[in-house]
Parts: structure tokens; C-alpha cells; sequence
């Protein structure tokens, strides 16, 4: 896979997390498909457009970008090998022809300048190790006037999974897992920061909006914190926990969870993110 800059996240979504996500590809879609109808809304994808889907994972919005551009297609990018291959299976098995997926680093991946009319992501722009050096090489692969639309998580505590992970705090050594503009998840969850970053790679425009949506997170609460604790965040913490601990904090959490069990025996959580917007500008903006 040339072209990489982002060896730590690389490794980590090629192996087990990576392979993890790839397996349980319908159980992340339920926890994040309430943002799709937002993202792609906000994206205004149409006709003979041609997308970028960045960090694109198992490819869910990829086939739905593709799906509204008919007469154009998207590609999406991601460094997971895993991801990719259940994306390209997926796409095949539902007969959509104008989707494609390539394995790469966002930040340096050589595009073809002004190659796509719109650039969208789901929750995949918040582990680049330079993220304005990603947004630019982003920006320089979309047309004069392409649009940028993604959504990213606000403040930790607003974000149904780790929100509930957070309850464990006494449990588990957390250290400063969640705090806004760490690297990872969080990296953008201070507003200002987005700006600033978006600005410095070039882009104009830009608008950030709070959108909330219900996630799925099981079926049952013992369910839904098993899977919390068993990846992503919670897998993290709980390899870090000897065996009483990780029973104790599996015995919490499942507790803490069966409030928010539904009638139709599903978990549901809700998280609030940003829905962000920006403008490659038509004219290259002049320097001071």
C-alpha cells in the first residue's frame, strides 16, 4: 500500500480493529446511519457528480453517494484493507456499477487534481496525523467550487457510546480519552478548531451544524455492552484491565444500560455531532 504517512492508524485498521469493523459492518451502520440522510443532504449530490467518501470503512455511504449520481459515481478511500474488501462484496451483491474503492492515506494519496465535484465522510476525517495537510490534498482533488461535507463527533460527553463508556470512569483507566483536540476521535470536537483547520487547507465557506441522531447499539443491554467493550474505545480500556476489573465494568455498564432498553429490545443511544460544510474556492484566495 504506498503512500502512507498515517502508519500507526494504518496498522490498527488493517489489523484486529480493522478486521473487527469489517465483521460487524451492520452493527456499526445501526450505530451511525442516523447521520447519512444529514451528510448527504448537506452534500447535494447529484446527477453526473463525481464523490470522494474519505475514510469510507465498509462503504455503506459510498453506495449511497453513488446511488444519487446516477450518471457520475464515487470512489471510496479508506486505509483498512479489511473494510475494503467487505465494501467491494457489498457493492457487487447490490449491483451498484458506478462505486469503486481504492486503499490509501487521505493525507498523500495522489489524486487527480480536481478529479471529484463533491468530497463527503462519516465520521472517517478524525485521525490524520496532519490534518491540514489532508484537508489541502483533499481540496486539490476536488474542482474549483467542489464541496467538502462531513460529520465528525462533538464533545465526548454528547456521544452515546462514549458517553456511556464515561460511566466507568471509576472502573477503568481513562486518562484523557474524549478530551477535545487529542488525536483521535475528538480531534475535531471544538468548532473553532474545525474552522481553523479547513481555513488553513484552503477552504472557504465554512459552516458547522449540530445534528443528533439515535444510535443502535445491541439487543438488550448485555448485548449492547459487549459490543461497547469489546472495540473502538471500550476494547482500548478494557486491554489495559485485569480480569476482575473487566467483569466489574461489564456488570456496570450492562446495568447502566437497561434504562435504555426499548420495546423492541433494542439499545438505543443518542449522539450529537457536527455536520460540517466548505467551499474549494473558484479563485485561489491571494496570501497576505
Amino acid at each position: 500500500m504506498p503512500d502512507i504517512v498515517n502508519t500507526e492508524q494504518a496498522q490498527a485498521w488493517n489489523g484486529p480493529e480493522g478486521t473487527h469493523w469489517a465483521r460487524h459492518q451492520d452493527r456499526w451502520n445501526a450505530v451511525n446511519e442516523g447521520f447519512n440522510e444529514p451528510l448527504l443532504e448537506a452534500a447535494a449530490i447529484a446527477g453526473a457528480h463525481r464523490v470522494l467518501d474519505l475514510g469510507c470503512g465498509s462503504g455503506q455511504t459510498t453506495r449511497l453517494a453513488a446511488l444519487r449520481a446516477p450518471r457520475g459515481g464515487a470512489l471510496g478511500l479508506d486505509l483498512s484493507g479489511p473494510m475494503l474488501a467487505e465494501a467491494r462484496a457489498r457493492a457487487e451483491r447490490e449491483g451498484i456499477a458506478n462505486v469503486t474503492f481504492a486503499q490509501g492515506d487521505a493525507q498523500v494519496h495522489p489524486f487527480e487534481p480536481g478529479a471529484f465535484d463533491v468530497a463527503v465522510s462519516r465520521f472517517g476525517v478524525m485521525f490524520f496525523a496532519d490534518p491540514v495537510a489532508a484537508f489541502g490534498n483533499i481540496g486539490r482533488a476536488l474542482r474549483p467550487g467542489g464541496r467538502l461535507a462531513f460529520v465528525c463527533p462533538a464533545d465526548a460527553a454528547l456521544n452515546g457510546g462514549v458517553a456511556a463508556l464515561a460511566s466507568l470512569r471509576d472502573i477503568l483507566p481513562f486518562g484523557d480519552l474524549g478530551r477535545p483536540g487529542l488525536p483521535g476521535m475528538f480531534s475535531l470536537a471544538a468548532p473553532d478548531r474545525v474552522r481553523d483547520v479547513l481555513t488553513a487547507a484552503g477552504f472557504t465557506g465554512v459552516t458547522i451544524d449540530e445534528v443528533r441522531a439515535d444510535g443502535i447499539w445491541g439487543d438488550g443491554a448485555e448485548d449492547a455492552a459487549d459490543f461497547l467493550l469489546g472495540t473502538g474505545p471500550g476494547g482500548h480500556l478494557m486491554r489495559q484491565a485485569d480480569t476482575a476489573t473487566r467483569a466489574e465494568a461489564r456488570r456496570t455498564l450492562t446495568d447502566r444500560l437497561r434504562p435504555h432498553e426499548t420495546e423492541d429490545g433494542t439499545v438505543r443511544l443518542p449522539s450529537t455531532s457536527w455536520l460540517v460544510t466548505a467551499v474549494r474556492p473558484a479563485v485561489p484566495a491571494e496570501r497576505p
